[in-house]
């Protein structure tokens, strides 16, 4: 690539300086020319519309008039003079007011000339006035210098005490664009242009900061926003392609004696079409050559643990190992008992390998997992430790994966070369991951129907005011024969957060709920792993009818007979959180409950959230929600929410944008793989500059 002036350090701007341009890279982490025409206005102060003197009101937060001035007079003296200019433009008279910078407005304001004045309107003494408003000549053709469409920068106080605030800003930004306009190089091809009625790049930049109009700002905006989107979605896409060229991923064509054996005789129910349907896309992608890199979304109880074990047999058939990675021991025992009890009458070997694994269990495990002799592995972050060697590891599924790390996961794309497929399982997709999916980088399956005879969780809300409600609705269900989860945000009692903790709520449920009618389990992270199983146990046998615990059960627990989920605090949990704790209950045949308790007051996100929950049952609205309340986070590094990459698009509103930058990627690199093509060079400029300074991690799922 060619330098530009677009290259040269920012200090070298008209107005700039080297002390300017160490706060302006402090600050803005702009360093060069190239970086200041990203930093864009954040609102538009309007210069277009003009208002008489007759319609001026206190109610208007600012005014500007065209008007002639009919006096001019000083009165005071010292520290008390004030300047006063009386103007009028046929409506009525107004009031100009000055009192400071008297001796410099002197020399500007002329008798009987007309000007462009701009503030905020006061009514003071039956008049109305402006005190220091901005005042600009109107030229000989009747026009005026003002921007129509004023530009107001974010700045911070240490930008302002070197004369960097919203104007300041704006006067370099000029400067740097009066400067660098001819210099500003387009980056997508003419037939992009054409096709999608995008105006230039040069013209986008300045229409975004100083716009002759609104319809001037509003195709500024459109073209820098699928700029924005097609980069970003040109970047995941080529990078899959190069993936799937040399990363092939292991064939697996056969379907053999382990799938048929369990489908035919010992899947434990009917399979739904949306089974059916995701099993058939995953067996596509284990034959196709290419690796698998594929999210499964299913809402909690809709069976994605029977997809996922059909898939390890396919593996299995093809002469591979498959691995379960789970990010709780409580979730890897789950996991591991169910898998050990589909697979006991088809002679597969299973183990599990966890962190309290005993080190004369783990040396004899380890042995058959390097020499193939152990088929399936179901462990927690355990897995990804150096010393566990796969003879030929064929397929990872990850279950509940916001919980690793993106490093941890792509841990163990190193447990076999060429990497293993990689299937990833979620009940309510995380803002990244959805928004990985949304830019296509993801394959992804939907099951959207549940197993016959459930019934959604009805979910309700209650204040603290009501607890004795809610304690009497939890004696009914339990009379019935039901059990109950109360899961508090905190263990015990903490100075810096006002909140219901679980040593507290254990001792007011022991009153509440007094033996010998009731027995209560405490299951919490500080327990050690022999009395979690054993309080676990206990309420699976249903010898206890309540269970107190954290969220150390927000996955992994499975008992049909608990009907009832009440969750402490819940404000204080976020909607991904909130809906994996549903979905413990719901699991049965019974009509099942989630009771979401609260402080009586409430904040506003904190009260739509909750709406959200009582609202609907469906993990992809609230992913959606998730995505507005909490932002779809870094979708190349490792931060998994928070403020996303993006400076102008937003990934709800411009969905329609999204979607066409992501065909147009699509195509073009199906037509240009390597953007080698002359109309497509610039285009490949501009991707390598900016990738190349990045590492990648978006092709980790």
């Amino acid at each position: 690539m060619r330098s530009s002036i677009l290259d040269t350090a920012v200090e070298y701007l008209k107005g700039v300086g080297a002390a300017r341009a160490k706060v302006l890279e402090e600050e803005l982490n702009v360093t060069y020319f190239a970086d200041l025409l990203y930093v864009f206005p954040f609102r538009y102060i309007d210069r277009s519309k003009f208002q008489l003197i007759s319609q001026v009101n206190t109610d208007l937060p600012v005014v500007q008039i065209k008007a002639k001035v009919v006096s001019l007079q000083t009165s005071g003296t010292g520290r008390g003079m004030r300047y006063t200019a009386l103007v009028t433009d046929g409506s009525g008279m107004m009031e100009l007011v000055w009192f400071q910078g008297i001796r410099w407005i002197k020399g500007k304001l002329v008798a009987d000339k007309e000007y462009i004045i701009y503030g905020k309107p006061n009514y003071f003494n039956g008049r109305y006035s402006i005190a220091h408003p901005e005042i600009e000549e109107i030229t000989s053709d009747g026009s005026s210098f003002t921007e129509k469409m004023q530009p107001v920068y974010n700045s911070s106080e240490k930008m302002k005490a070197l004369g960097l605030d919203a104007k300041g800003l704006a006067r370099i930004i000029k400067s740097l664009l009066q400067t660098t306009y001819y210099e500003i190089e387009e980056t997508l091809p003419f037939e992009i242009l054409s096709k999608y009625r995008l105006i230039d790049r040069r013209d986008a930049f300045l229409g975004i900061h100083f716009p002759e109009n609104h319809e001037h700002l509003k195709q500024a905006k459109r073209r820098l926003k699928f700029e924005e989107l097609f980069f970003i979605q040109l970047d995941f896409i080529k990078q899959r392609l190069k993936r799937q060229k040399a990363s092939r991923g292991h064939v697996m064509p056969k379907v053999g004696e382990f799938l048929l054996r369990f489908y035919n005789h010992v899947v434990p129910f009917p399979l739904t079409n949306a089974q059916k349907r995701v099993v058939k896309e995953i067996r596509e992608d284990l034959s196709n050559g290419h690796q698998m890199n594929r999210l499964l979304q299913g809402d909690v109880g809709s069976g994605k643990t029977l997809v996922a074990f059909m898939s390890m047999l396919i593996a299995l058939d093809n002469g591979f190992q498959a691995c379960l990675l789970a990010p709780t021991e409580i979730l890897a025992v789950q996991h591991y008992r169910t898998l050990a009890r589909w697979a006991s009458s088809t002679g597969i070997t299973i183990a599990m390998l966890t962190g309290s694994v005993r080190q004369s269990e783990r040396t004899p495990l380890l042995r058959q997992l390097l020499d193939g002799s152990l088929q399936i592995l179901v462990g927690t972050h355990a897995v990804l430790e150096n010393q566990v060697v796969f003879s030929n590891l064929g397929l990872v599924v990850i279950d509940e994966q916001h919980r690793f790390g993106v490093e941890q996961r792509a841990a163990m794309w190193k447990k076999n070369n060429p990497p293993p497929h990689v299937l990833v399982m979620t009940a309510t997709p995380i803002p990244r991951t959805m928004a990985m999916a949304f830019y296509g980088d993801l394959d992804y399956s939907i099951i959207d129907e549940l197993p016959p005879g459930r019934k959604p969780v009805v979910t309700r809300h209650f204040t603290d005011s009501a607890r004795i409600k809610v304690f009497s609705f939890l004696k009914e269900q339990i009379a019935r024969g039901r059990q109950v989860y109360v899961v508090f945000p905190l263990i015990s009692e903490s100075e810096a957060l006002d909140l219901k903790d679980l040593e507290d709520g254990y001792l007011a449920m022991s009153r509440d709920f007094p033996l010998p009618d009731y027995a209560i389990s405490q299951v919490h992270g500080r327990l050690n792993p022999d009395m979690k199983e054993y309080e676990m146990a206990r309420f699976i046998k249903g010898e206890t009818q309540i269970m107190v615990a954290t969220t150390v059960i927000e996955v992994g627990v499975d008992i049909p007979n608990a009907s009832v989920m009440v969750i402490e605090n819940a404000e204080r949990f976020g909607l991904s959180q909130l809906h994996q704790l549903r979905g413990r209950v719901g699991r049965g045949a019974e009509q099942s409950y989630c009771i979401l308790m609260t402080k009586d007051k409430l904040s506003s996100e904190a009260q739509q959230r909750i709406e959200v929950m009582v609202a609907t049952n469906d993990g992809f609205a609230i992913a959606d929600a998730d995505l507005k309340f909490r932002g779809p986070g870094d979708l190349k590094g490792t931060r998994q929410s928070g403020a996303i990459e993006l400076q102008l698009a937003d990934l709800l509103t411009d969905e329609p944008i999204v979607r066409a930058a992501r065909d147009t990627a699509t195509e073009l690199l199906s037509r240009d793989p390597d953007l080698m093509l002359p109309a497509n060079r610039a285009t490949h400029d501009r991707l390598l500059e900016l990738t190349s300074a990045r590492k990648n991690w978006s092709q980790i799922s």
